[in-house]
């Protein structure tokens, strides 16, 4: 079963959305009467919800960290600092790259180069494990 959509809780629901069209492509859906506006992946990935976040809630404390998969990490991440949105140093993982950054609402995102690893090398990864889902 694929993920179909995150919900992120923010304070500045308009400069999240154009955030994320501007640097990741994604397409507001806005419905009358709904407070939500989700925004939809042009490459078939995840959408994201935008929730305005109630007064309790924290901004940028949060236990989840929104990946997008990029092949060239370091040239996409130049190109978002010429636009405005400045990510932090590459890092060199297993076989991959990745940089992070923050929304305007301070959630944590990061740019990795992981889902195309193993490209490199010929080697396809295993398909998943059945999951019995009776």
């Amino acid at each position: 079963m694929p993920l179909g959509r995150v919900t992120l809780y923010v304070r500045d629901v308009e400069a999240t959305i154009s955030f994320y069209e501007k640097y990741f492509g994604f397409r507001s859906l806005r419905l009358e009467g709904d407070r939500i506006v989700e925004l939809l992946a042009r490459d078939g990935g995840a959408n994201l919800m935008i929730h305005p976040a109630g007064k309790a809630q924290k901004m940028g404390q949060v236990l989840v960290k929104l990946v997008f998969d990029v092949e060239h990490v370091e040239a996409f991440r130049a190109k978002c600092a010429e636009e405005g949105l400045v990510f932090g140093p590459l890092h060199q993982a297993d076989g991959y790259v990745f940089a992070n950054a923050k929304d305007p609402s301070g959630n944590p995102i990061a740019i990795s180069s992981r889902a195309f690893r193993l490209k490199s090398g010929g080697d396809e990864p295993p398909p998943p494990e059945p999951i019995d889902q009776t």
